[in-house]
Protein backbone atom coordinates (compact mmCIF):
# COMPACT_ATOMS: atom_id res chain seq x y z
CA UNK A 1 0.00 0.00 0.00
CA UNK A 2 1.06 3.58 -0.93
CA UNK A 3 -0.94 6.09 1.14
CA UNK A 4 -3.14 5.52 4.06
CA UNK A 5 -3.70 9.46 4.53
CA UNK A 6 -3.79 12.68 2.95
CA UNK A 7 -4.14 15.94 4.70
CA UNK A 8 -4.49 19.33 2.75
CA UNK A 9 -4.84 22.76 4.19
CA UNK A 10 -5.41 26.23 2.38
CA UNK A 11 -4.89 24.27 -1.01
CA UNK A 12 -7.32 25.50 -3.82
CA UNK A 13 -10.32 25.23 -2.83
CA UNK A 14 -9.67 22.57 0.33
CA UNK A 15 -9.58 24.23 3.64
CA UNK A 16 -9.05 21.30 5.27
CA UNK A 17 -9.78 17.77 3.77
CA UNK A 18 -8.37 14.79 5.09
CA UNK A 19 -8.86 11.75 3.36
CA UNK A 20 -8.38 7.83 5.58
CA UNK A 21 -8.75 4.36 4.48
CA UNK A 22 -7.46 4.14 1.14
CA UNK A 23 -7.89 1.44 -0.64
CA UNK A 24 -5.95 -0.08 -4.38
CA UNK A 25 -8.59 1.72 -6.20
CA UNK A 26 -9.02 5.44 -4.74
CA UNK A 27 -12.29 7.49 -6.14
CA UNK A 28 -13.08 11.04 -6.05
CA UNK A 29 -16.59 11.85 -7.34
CA UNK A 30 -18.34 15.12 -7.63
CA UNK A 31 -19.35 17.94 -10.13
CA UNK A 32 -16.84 20.27 -12.48
CA UNK A 33 -15.19 22.77 -9.95
CA UNK A 34 -15.95 20.39 -6.71
CA UNK A 35 -12.46 20.02 -6.38
CA UNK A 36 -11.47 16.55 -7.31
CA UNK A 37 -8.40 17.71 -9.51
CA UNK A 38 -6.96 19.64 -6.90
CA UNK A 39 -6.82 16.17 -4.56
CA UNK A 40 -5.01 14.69 -7.65
CA UNK A 41 -2.60 17.93 -7.76
CA UNK A 42 -1.71 17.67 -4.32
CA UNK A 43 -0.77 14.44 -4.34
CA UNK A 44 1.46 15.52 -7.87
CA UNK A 45 3.06 17.66 -5.38
CA UNK A 46 4.69 14.50 -3.61
CA UNK A 47 7.13 14.51 -6.39
CA UNK A 48 9.86 16.37 -7.77
CA UNK A 49 8.64 19.17 -10.04
CA UNK A 50 5.51 21.46 -10.31
CA UNK A 51 3.00 19.01 -10.36
CA UNK A 52 0.30 18.31 -12.59
CA UNK A 53 -0.66 21.81 -13.71
CA UNK A 54 2.55 22.58 -13.97
CA UNK A 55 1.37 25.74 -11.22
CA UNK A 56 3.34 28.08 -9.16
CA UNK A 57 3.33 27.63 -5.11
CA UNK A 58 1.35 31.22 -4.94
CA UNK A 59 -1.27 29.57 -7.34
CA UNK A 60 -2.29 26.66 -5.69
CA UNK A 61 -2.90 28.58 -1.87
CA UNK A 62 -6.42 29.18 -0.99
CA UNK A 63 -7.15 32.56 -1.75
CA UNK A 64 -9.44 32.75 1.65
CA UNK A 65 -6.09 31.90 3.62
CA UNK A 66 -2.82 34.07 4.87
CA UNK A 67 -1.16 32.40 0.81
CA UNK A 68 0.23 29.44 2.43
CA UNK A 69 -0.95 25.87 2.01
CA UNK A 70 0.29 22.74 3.43
CA UNK A 71 0.14 18.79 1.80
CA UNK A 72 1.34 15.92 3.85
CA UNK A 73 0.39 12.46 3.18
CA UNK A 74 1.18 9.43 5.56
CA UNK A 75 2.30 6.12 4.36
CA UNK A 76 2.32 2.68 6.10
CA UNK A 77 0.16 3.82 8.96
CA UNK A 78 1.95 6.80 10.02
CA UNK A 79 5.59 5.17 8.89
CA UNK A 80 6.52 7.65 6.92
CA UNK A 81 4.98 11.15 6.39
CA UNK A 82 6.06 12.85 3.04
CA UNK A 83 4.54 16.83 3.11
CA UNK A 84 5.34 19.81 1.29
CA UNK A 85 4.12 23.17 1.98
CA UNK A 86 4.71 26.95 1.37
CA UNK A 87 5.07 29.93 4.08
CA UNK A 88 3.01 33.17 3.83
CA UNK A 89 6.36 35.39 4.00
CA UNK A 90 7.35 33.69 1.00
CA UNK A 91 4.57 32.01 -0.73
CA UNK A 92 6.32 31.06 -3.91
CA UNK A 93 8.95 28.65 -2.64
CA UNK A 94 7.71 25.75 -2.21
CA UNK A 95 9.31 23.41 0.75
CA UNK A 96 9.38 20.08 1.58
CA UNK A 97 9.54 17.50 4.47
CA UNK A 98 10.54 13.91 5.19
CA UNK A 99 9.31 12.78 8.67
CA UNK A 100 9.25 16.56 9.86
CA UNK A 101 12.75 17.11 8.84
CA UNK A 102 13.34 19.61 5.97
CA UNK A 103 14.63 17.97 2.84
CA UNK A 104 15.97 18.62 -1.05
CA UNK A 105 12.16 18.62 -3.24
CA UNK A 106 14.86 15.96 -5.53
CA UNK A 107 14.73 13.51 -1.92
CA UNK A 108 10.70 12.68 -3.05
CA UNK A 109 11.48 10.57 -5.81
CA UNK A 110 13.21 8.45 -3.24
CA UNK A 111 10.10 6.94 -1.76
CA UNK A 112 7.13 7.61 -4.06
CA UNK A 113 6.59 6.64 -8.08
CA UNK A 114 4.27 8.89 -9.48
CA UNK A 115 2.77 8.72 -12.79
CA UNK A 116 -0.50 10.75 -14.01
CA UNK A 117 -3.14 11.06 -17.22
CA UNK A 118 -5.14 13.95 -17.21
CA UNK A 119 -7.71 15.33 -20.17
CA UNK A 120 -4.92 18.56 -20.39
CA UNK A 121 -2.50 15.68 -22.07
CA UNK A 122 -4.77 14.34 -24.90
CA UNK A 123 -3.31 16.53 -27.51
CA UNK A 124 0.15 15.88 -26.32
CA UNK A 125 1.37 14.22 -29.39
CA UNK A 126 0.40 16.98 -31.31
CA UNK A 127 2.02 19.60 -28.91
CA UNK A 128 5.21 20.91 -28.69
CA UNK A 129 7.99 18.48 -27.95
CA UNK A 130 8.62 20.48 -24.80
CA UNK A 131 5.78 18.71 -23.25
CA UNK A 132 6.43 15.36 -24.98
CA UNK A 133 10.16 15.98 -23.20
CA UNK A 134 8.33 16.29 -19.93
CA UNK A 135 6.01 13.38 -20.25
CA UNK A 136 8.75 11.22 -20.71
CA UNK A 137 11.31 12.39 -18.01
CA UNK A 138 7.84 12.11 -15.89
CA UNK A 139 8.08 8.76 -16.92
CA UNK A 140 12.04 8.27 -16.30
CA UNK A 141 11.36 9.62 -13.00
CA UNK A 142 8.87 7.43 -11.70
CA UNK A 143 11.54 4.81 -12.98
CA UNK A 144 14.90 6.03 -11.89
CA UNK A 145 14.31 8.37 -8.30
CA UNK A 146 18.18 9.95 -9.50
CA UNK A 147 16.44 11.23 -12.59
CA UNK A 148 15.33 14.44 -10.90
CA UNK A 149 18.95 15.55 -10.01
CA UNK A 150 20.57 14.75 -12.98
CA UNK A 151 17.83 16.68 -14.84
CA UNK A 152 18.73 19.57 -12.13
CA UNK A 153 21.96 19.80 -12.65
CA UNK A 154 21.91 19.75 -16.61
CA UNK A 155 18.89 22.29 -16.52
CA UNK A 156 21.15 24.44 -14.15
CA UNK A 157 24.82 23.87 -16.74
CA UNK A 158 22.54 24.63 -19.95
CA UNK A 159 21.16 28.01 -18.44
CA UNK A 160 24.73 29.37 -17.55
CA UNK A 161 25.87 28.08 -20.98
CA UNK A 162 22.81 30.18 -22.56
CA UNK A 163 23.89 33.17 -20.31
CA UNK A 164 27.36 33.18 -21.65
CA UNK A 165 26.73 32.67 -24.94
CA UNK A 166 24.20 35.94 -25.07
CA UNK A 167 26.55 37.92 -23.33
CA UNK A 168 28.27 40.40 -25.93
CA UNK A 169 31.63 39.84 -24.22
CA UNK A 170 33.56 36.93 -25.35
CA UNK A 171 33.14 33.84 -23.11
CA UNK A 172 35.94 32.49 -20.70
CA UNK A 173 36.77 29.09 -22.88
CA UNK A 174 37.51 28.13 -18.98
CA UNK A 175 34.11 28.35 -17.77
CA UNK A 176 32.74 27.35 -20.64
CA UNK A 177 34.96 23.98 -20.29
CA UNK A 178 33.38 23.59 -16.77
CA UNK A 179 29.67 24.02 -17.86
CA UNK A 180 30.00 21.88 -21.20
CA UNK A 181 32.30 19.12 -19.13
CA UNK A 182 28.33 18.88 -16.64
CA UNK A 183 26.08 19.07 -19.79
CA UNK A 184 27.77 15.97 -21.22
CA UNK A 185 27.78 14.07 -17.61
CA UNK A 186 24.26 14.79 -17.37
CA UNK A 187 22.86 14.65 -20.72
CA UNK A 188 24.79 11.28 -21.95
CA UNK A 189 23.05 10.21 -18.43
CA UNK A 190 19.57 11.34 -19.11
CA UNK A 191 19.72 10.56 -23.05
CA UNK A 192 20.47 6.73 -22.01
CA UNK A 193 17.87 6.75 -19.29
CA UNK A 194 15.31 7.84 -21.42
CA UNK A 195 16.52 5.86 -24.57
CA UNK A 196 16.44 2.98 -22.19
CA UNK A 197 13.07 3.36 -20.73
CA UNK A 198 11.53 3.91 -24.45
CA UNK A 199 13.08 0.40 -25.55
CA UNK A 200 11.50 -1.40 -22.61
CA UNK A 201 8.34 0.54 -23.25
CA UNK A 202 8.27 -0.77 -26.56
CA UNK A 203 8.86 -4.23 -25.82
CA UNK A 204 6.17 -4.23 -23.01
CA UNK A 205 4.07 -2.71 -26.04
CA UNK A 206 4.79 -4.96 -28.44
CA UNK A 207 3.53 -7.92 -26.42
CA UNK A 208 -0.11 -6.46 -25.26
CA UNK A 209 -2.85 -6.65 -28.07
CA UNK A 210 -3.81 -4.47 -30.01
CA UNK A 211 -7.35 -3.84 -28.75
CA UNK A 212 -9.16 -2.73 -26.32
CA UNK A 213 -6.28 -0.05 -26.87
CA UNK A 214 -4.83 1.74 -29.46
CA UNK A 215 -1.21 0.36 -29.78
CA UNK A 216 1.15 2.84 -30.10
CA UNK A 217 5.20 2.42 -31.23
CA UNK A 218 7.89 4.51 -29.92
CA UNK A 219 11.25 5.85 -30.77
CA UNK A 220 13.37 8.38 -28.85
CA UNK A 221 14.17 11.16 -31.35
CA UNK A 222 17.15 12.44 -30.79
CA UNK A 223 20.69 13.85 -32.71
CA UNK A 224 22.34 14.02 -29.20
CA UNK A 225 25.94 12.01 -28.81
CA UNK A 226 24.89 9.47 -26.19
CA UNK A 227 28.35 9.30 -25.32
CA UNK A 228 29.64 11.47 -22.94
CA UNK A 229 33.04 12.34 -24.75
CA UNK A 230 31.49 12.91 -27.94
CA UNK A 231 28.60 15.69 -26.36
CA UNK A 232 31.18 17.18 -24.85
CA UNK A 233 32.92 17.60 -28.07
CA UNK A 234 30.04 18.63 -29.82
CA UNK A 235 29.29 21.33 -27.64
CA UNK A 236 33.00 22.57 -27.91
CA UNK A 237 32.60 22.43 -31.46
CA UNK A 238 29.26 23.87 -31.62
CA UNK A 239 30.40 27.40 -29.59
CA UNK A 240 30.67 29.69 -32.58
CA UNK A 241 27.36 28.57 -34.03
CA UNK A 242 25.38 28.32 -30.57
CA UNK A 243 26.75 32.02 -29.75
CA UNK A 244 25.48 32.81 -33.10
CA UNK A 245 22.26 31.91 -32.11
CA UNK A 246 22.56 32.68 -28.24
CA UNK A 247 21.42 29.34 -26.99
CA UNK A 248 22.37 25.93 -27.11
CA UNK A 249 21.62 24.03 -30.10
CA UNK A 250 22.03 20.74 -29.27
CA UNK A 251 21.51 18.04 -26.44
CA UNK A 252 18.51 16.24 -24.49
CA UNK A 253 16.66 19.87 -24.59
CA UNK A 254 16.36 19.26 -28.11
CA UNK A 255 15.14 15.54 -28.02
CA UNK A 256 11.42 14.54 -28.46
CA UNK A 257 9.41 11.60 -27.77
CA UNK A 258 8.12 10.45 -31.40
CA UNK A 259 4.91 8.07 -30.88
CA UNK A 260 2.88 6.26 -33.67
CA UNK A 261 0.01 4.41 -33.79
CA UNK A 262 1.27 0.73 -35.44
CA UNK A 263 -2.12 -0.56 -36.51
CA UNK A 264 -2.03 2.40 -39.34
CA UNK A 265 1.74 3.44 -39.24
CA UNK A 266 0.36 6.87 -38.37
CA UNK A 267 1.74 9.77 -36.77
CA UNK A 268 0.12 10.39 -33.41
CA UNK A 269 -0.06 13.62 -34.06
CA UNK A 270 -2.47 12.88 -37.15
CA UNK A 271 -4.59 10.38 -35.30
CA UNK A 272 -7.89 11.51 -33.82
CA UNK A 273 -8.24 12.80 -30.47
CA UNK A 274 -9.58 9.46 -29.35
CA UNK A 275 -6.60 7.46 -30.63
CA UNK A 276 -4.41 9.61 -29.35
CA UNK A 277 -6.29 9.04 -25.79
CA UNK A 278 -5.93 5.55 -25.95
CA UNK A 279 -2.18 5.68 -26.97
CA UNK A 280 -1.51 7.95 -24.09
CA UNK A 281 -3.40 5.04 -22.00
CA UNK A 282 -1.52 2.12 -23.46
CA UNK A 283 1.78 4.05 -22.55
CA UNK A 284 0.81 4.45 -18.91
CA UNK A 285 -0.28 0.65 -18.52
CA UNK A 286 2.91 -0.58 -20.44
CA UNK A 287 4.74 2.32 -18.14
CA UNK A 288 2.90 0.63 -14.71
CA UNK A 289 4.25 -2.97 -15.88
CA UNK A 290 7.87 -1.66 -15.62
CA UNK A 291 8.25 0.02 -12.07
CA UNK A 292 7.17 -2.18 -10.17
CA UNK A 293 10.17 -2.41 -7.39
CA UNK A 294 10.59 -1.70 -3.94
CA UNK A 295 8.57 2.25 -4.06
CA UNK A 296 5.45 2.25 -3.65
CA UNK A 297 3.74 3.86 -6.81
CA UNK A 298 0.77 6.23 -6.95
CA UNK A 299 -1.06 6.51 -10.78
CA UNK A 300 -3.08 9.73 -10.92
CA UNK A 301 -5.65 9.43 -13.44
CA UNK A 302 -7.96 12.61 -14.45
CA UNK A 303 -11.51 11.58 -15.46
CA UNK A 304 -9.86 8.51 -17.30
CA UNK A 305 -13.20 6.63 -17.69
CA UNK A 306 -15.51 9.32 -18.73
CA UNK A 307 -15.43 8.66 -22.70
CA UNK A 308 -15.10 4.53 -22.58
CA UNK A 309 -17.12 2.24 -23.31
CA UNK A 310 -17.71 -0.85 -20.92
CA UNK A 311 -15.36 -3.40 -22.40
CA UNK A 312 -12.43 -0.49 -22.37
CA UNK A 313 -12.96 0.20 -18.95
CA UNK A 314 -13.36 -3.18 -17.89
CA UNK A 315 -10.21 -3.38 -19.20
CA UNK A 316 -8.51 -0.99 -18.17
CA UNK A 317 -9.47 -1.53 -14.48
CA UNK A 318 -7.87 -4.84 -14.68
CA UNK A 319 -4.60 -3.96 -16.18
CA UNK A 320 -4.54 -1.41 -13.21
CA UNK A 321 -5.65 -3.82 -10.73
CA UNK A 322 -2.70 -6.12 -11.60
CA UNK A 323 -0.34 -2.88 -11.75
CA UNK A 324 0.27 -3.24 -8.24
CA UNK A 325 -0.03 0.61 -8.14
CA UNK A 326 -2.27 2.67 -5.86
CA UNK A 327 -4.87 4.18 -8.14
CA UNK A 328 -6.53 7.51 -7.98
CA UNK A 329 -9.32 8.16 -10.51
CA UNK A 330 -12.08 10.84 -10.64
CA UNK A 331 -15.30 11.55 -12.31
CA UNK A 332 -18.33 13.56 -12.43
CA UNK A 333 -20.71 10.17 -11.69
CA UNK A 334 -19.99 6.79 -9.51
CA UNK A 335 -21.43 4.79 -12.42
CA UNK A 336 -18.61 4.62 -14.81
CA UNK A 337 -16.45 2.98 -11.47
CA UNK A 338 -19.53 0.46 -10.64
CA UNK A 339 -17.41 -2.45 -11.35
CA UNK A 340 -14.70 -1.62 -9.13
CA UNK A 341 -16.96 -0.32 -6.36
CA UNK A 342 -16.67 -3.27 -3.63
CA UNK A 343 -12.93 -2.55 -4.11
CA UNK A 344 -12.49 0.86 -4.09
CA UNK A 345 -12.29 3.46 -1.12
CA UNK A 346 -14.81 6.00 -2.83
CA UNK A 347 -15.15 10.14 -1.46
CA UNK A 348 -18.07 12.42 -2.70
CA UNK A 349 -16.06 15.92 -3.21
CA UNK A 350 -18.11 19.41 -2.79
CA UNK A 351 -17.27 22.53 -2.61
CA UNK A 352 -13.51 21.46 -1.27
CA UNK A 353 -14.56 19.13 1.04
CA UNK A 354 -14.49 15.47 0.57
CA UNK A 355 -16.70 12.87 1.89
CA UNK A 356 -16.24 8.60 2.16
CA UNK A 357 -19.13 6.57 0.61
Amino acid sequence: MALTRLTLRDFRNHAATRLDGMARFNVLVGENGAGKTNVLEALSLLAPGRGLRRAQPAEMAARHGDGSFAVAAEMEAGELVLGTHTQPAAPGRRLVKVNGAQAPAARLAEWLSLTWLTPAMDRLFAESAGNRRRFLDRLVLARLPGHAQTSARYENGLRERNRLLADDREPDPAWLDALETQLAQTGAAIVAARADLVADLGAVLETVPEQPFARPSLAYASETPADEAALRSALRQGRRRDRAAGRTLIGPHRDDLAVRLATKDAPAADCSTGEQKAMLIAIVLAHAELTAGPRPRLLLLDEIAAHLDPLRRAALYERLAASGAQVWMTGTEAAPFAEIAGEAAMWRVHDGAAVRD
